[in-house]
């Protein structure tokens, strides 16, 4: 039986919270806290000037990137370290705006003034812009839904001073600014909602709900007609659990689209692990963010249409939780995914390719744009240990058998700040996938796990351009950071969404990047 917490419930409570943006060759008036930027060298900033080098020193305050330092006053003044030469990236400046929002935790409007950045000549006043909002408000954001006590002041208003030269390319971005930090929040709402809470029939109905106001259209396909598609991937991970799985598929439509773009989102909204079962530790815990492919798909697709997207993208987001009991799928069980290829189960806890095999095959049929397949198909999946292993926690990994779809991902990354480090789509490893008794395995070996992972899931993309995102280590922080807070970072759908609006249909290759290494994948995702 399915048990019902609360139908009234809302999952994304940031599109009810809103930051006014204001720009102006003016001073502010009247912000609760102002930034003074300070490079750790060099003459220092009005705001500062008057205290001192050596009196900052004694307080501990050196100018390093992103130290703060909160002079009281009205306003409160916060001086932002930049380091030795100063922000020169539009990185440095989101992480140093992002620091100043923090430190000024209890300040509902801010103030930054980005005259003197601009004046260099250096800078797209745009792309400052942008960046400037999206460090504030993504760190300014909170997951509060279920307490009673918001545990942050809510942004109010960022209040941007430029030179009146600037105002035209400023208007750009904070456009862009305000619908890509929206993007991100909703993203992390879906992701830090309690898997109870947020089960795939849930999801399904939130977007239901949520696509009209985004120029998207959203059909849900149900466990029966996931059957009738042959969605074997899908159905056996959904076998042990009580609750449905649900297939979104989400499609955005401009007027005389100049191509197709398919987006596969991993959507397991807990992953239990099955039959192997995880350790009751802090990953296990960690697990309702299994799902934050799907979450940052859609999350993207809401910003299509304001930032001008001229392609047609499609989303299919595959979700379900993976549950042990009696009705599970067992080790050794064969599959058949949509298509007919079969997957002889030999781990239950690497399900997140099983249910992205589906989507895969599902987006390479789709010619519902002028009669068509996509031109490329990018997929995003918290899927391997092994990548946390490689990466860390704040670089995810990327392979392609396309260099044009791995050249435009790896720019939306740069734009992003939302690292990826491209590894080998290595054949060499293929072997390692083969089954007796089936045309796949699930799992391959004790080591090459990043790539075993995408060798699988590129066996169903039919040729077609093809990225994949491996965004297990990036998934969460542990703590707030500059402007990841803590719990679900949303990694992915500011990316997908920058990658989308610069997408330009690539050639398709003969033949693949091989040859490379990588770690162990000791703990599917």
């Amino acid at each position: 039986m399915t048990v019902v917490i609360d139908p009234a419930f809302d999952p994304v409570p940031s599109l009810e919270r809103s930051t006014r943006v204001s720009v102006s060759h003016r001073p502010p008036e009247g912000p609760g806290a102002t930034a003074v930027f300070v490079a750790s060298e060099g003459e220092l900033p009005g705001g500062a000037s008057r205290i001192g080098r050596e009196a900052l020193a004694a307080a501990g305050f050196t100018g390093a990137a992103n130290q703060t330092l909160l002079l009281p006053g009205a306003p409160l003044r916060v001086l932002v370290g930049t380091g030795e030469k100063g922000i020169e990236t539009d990185a440095q400046l989101r992480d140093a705006v992002a620091a100043f929002a923090r430190a000024a935790r209890e300040a509902g409007s801010l103030a930054v003034d980005l005259t003197d950045l601009l004046a260099s000549g250096d800078w797209d006043a745009g792309i400052a812009v942008q960046a400037a909002i999206e460090g504030a408000v993504l760190a300014r954001y909170r997951y509060d839904a279920l307490k009673g006590d918001p545990s942050t002041v809510a942004l109010d208003e960022l209040m941007l001073q430029i030179a009146e030269e600037h105002a035209e390319a400023a208007e750009f971005g904070v456009e862009r600014g305000l619908v890509l930090a929206r993007t991100a929040a909703l993203a992390r709402d879906l992701a830090n909602t309690p898997p109870r809470h947020l089960s795939a029939v849930k999801f399904a109905e939130v977007i239901e709900r949520l696509a009209p106001e985004f120029g998207l259209e959203a059909k849900v396909f149900d466990r029966q007609a996931l059957i009738e598609l042959g969605a074997g991937g899908l159905l056996g991970v959904n076998a042990g659990s009580v609750e449905e799985p649900r297939m979104i598929k989400v499609s955005y439509r401009p007027a005389d689209p100049d191509g197709h773009l398919a987006l596969i989102g991993k959507g397991i909204m807990y992953d239990s692990g099955g039959i192997s079962l995880k350790p009751s530790n802090a990953m296990h815990a960690a697990m309702k963010f299994d799902m934050m492919g799907a979450a940052a798909v859609f999350s993207s697709m809401t910003a299509l249409r304001e930032l001008g997207v001229a392609t047609a993208v499609t989303g299919w987001l595959m979700c379900t939780d993976n549950m042990p009991s009696g009705s599970a799928t067992k080790l050794g069980d064969v599959l058949t995914i949509r298509g007919g290829k079969t997957v002889e189960v030999k781990n239950t806890d690497a399900e997140g390719r099983l249910v992205m095999a589906d989507g895969l095959v599902l987006a390479t049929e789709d010619d519902s744009v002028a009669d068509r397949r996509p031109d490329a198909i990018v997929d995003i999946a918290t899927l391997t240990g092994a990548a946390m292993m490689a990466l860390g926690t704040r670089t995810a990994a990327m392979l392609a058998n396309n260099d044009a779809v791995a050249a435009q991902l790896e720019a939306a990354a740069e734009a992003t700040d939302e690292n990826i480090w491209r590894f080998p789509l290595d054949h060499r490893y293929r072997d390692q996938l083969k089954s007796s008794t089936a045309d796949l395995s699930n799992i391959g070996g004790q080591y090459a796990g990043v790539i075993l992972a995408a060798l699988f899931l590129g066996e169903f993309v039919d040729g077609t351009p093809w990225g994949h995102l491996d965004i297990a280590g990036t998934m969460q922080a542990e703590s707030d950071d500059l402007w990841r807070s803590a719990g679900s970072t949303g990694f992915g759908a500011r990316l997908l969404a920058e990658f989308a609006a610069a997408f330009e249909k690539p050639r398709v290759e003969e033949a693949d990047t091989e040859a490379g290494e990588t770690a162990e994948d000791s703990e599917p995702c």
